[in-house]
């Protein structure tokens, strides 16, 4: 019986990337060989000496909202935190949110954001202590106009510079300029509707793509709505006692179709590697169906040790929480021993850790 407390793992404020790298490919790079259990200290450009001519690259293009909004419960002054999570349904009105100060809501109360110009009402406040609130007014003109890029709250809330690893091994104070927000957006996100970056392809620029591209590897894309189930914390005592919420995805044709004749396929991210696994399941279990060209559905695929991964060959992941379903994920992939022992390496090696910190390729 695998226990939570079993991926739990202490580590020092320091390594806390609470800023992006300098330039998005300047990242350190961890790869972790799953047969020779060995491991290399690269920089992130470095990838392109890692992927062959016939190898699939497959990325998330989801893109962030600025989902998160501040507004006013009705008839009091008090300041209501709203983050729009998850739609309900791909055309309603009603999403699942995440609430601050939870508490001052019950069901029935609205509140009210900015000039009356977005109305929410609650319908339901739900165990986990998410709520549904239906939305009267323009959520995703009121999102762009008003709304924040819902960062960690690790990550600092102003316009901070880039960091460069050599800074921060040195203790010395960064230069330059860059938009968070900006940041937190890989480049090929295009697809509107995540809460959280896959963070793993924050690394990758135009040029590390046509890189990798002349080298004869192909990119494939598809999107999973990045939300709650990725980074809900696990409290049961039991992994498998988890449940984890659903995220939307929708996987092209092309895509499915560069998978089957793909030598290897890395994903990029936990996000891509969950989405491909589920669409093999469903398609093993002929419960795969089209729409307009493309796979849609939710999946709601907890992967921890002892699964077995039917398409996924290698994978490009970034470092993750104590304790979380993300490092489950990676310990099934390449065997809880070896990641731990990577993640050891790593802090004693300086490696920045979580979203905005450096990638391990795991082949």
């Amino acid at each position: 019986m695998l226990k939570t407390s079993d991926f739990d793992y202490s580590f020092p404020k320091a390594i806390i990337a609470d800023r992006p790298a300098e330039k998005r490919d300047h990242s350190r790079l961890m790869v972790l060989d799953r047969r020779s259990q060995t491991i290399e200290h690269k920089m992130f450009f470095d990838i392109v000496d890692h992927l062959l001519p016939g190898d699939l690259l497959v990325l998330n293009d989801t893109k962030v909202l600025p989902a998160n909004l501040t507004g006013v419960k009705e008839g009091g002054s008090a300041k209501i935190e709203v983050l729009l999570a998850k739609r309900i349904e791909p055309e309603g009105s009603s999403w699942e949110c995440l609430v601050k100060p939870g508490k001052r809501l019950t069901v029935g109360s609205r509140v009210i954001f900015g000039n009356n110009e977005l109305v929410g009402k609650v319908l339901e406040k739900l165990e986990g202590g998410e709520q549904i609130i239906e939305f009267m007014g323009d959520v995703f003109g009121f999102m762009k106009e008003h709304g924040e890029v819902p960062l960690p709250p690790y990550i600092k809330r102003v316009n901070s510079p880039p960091q460069s690893p050599s800074l921060i091994k040195r203790g010395g104070s960064p230069k330059g300029g860059g938009e968070l927000k900006d940041r937190y957006q890989t480049i090929y996100a295009i697809n509107e509707g995540a809460s959280a970056a896959p963070t793993a392809g924050l690394h990758f620029t135009p040029e590390l793509l046509k890189k990798l591209k002349d080298k004869g590897a192909d990119l494939a894309y598809i999107t999973l709505h990045t939300g709650l189930a990725t980074f809900k914390p696990v409290y049961a005592e039991k992994i498998e006692d988890h449940k984890m919420f659903s995220e939307y995805y929708e996987v092209p044709a092309e895509t499915v179709a560069a998978i089957k004749k793909a030598k290897r396929v890395i994903a990029v991210g936990t996000t891509t590697v969950r989405t491909l696994e589920s669409i093999n399941e469903l398609e093993t279990n002929k419960r795969m169906k089209m729409e307009n060209g493309k796979i849609v559905g939710e999946t709601d695929m907890f992967i921890y040790p002892g699964y077995e991964f039917k398409v996924v060959d290698a994978m490009i992941t970034n470092f993750h929480f104590p304790k979380s379903t993300l490092l489950m994920l990676v310990s099934a992939f390449a065997g809880k021993e070896f990641i731990f022992r990577a993640y050891n390496e790593a802090m004693e090696r300086g490696y920045r850790f979580f979203s905005f910190g450096d990638a391990m390729l795991i082949k």
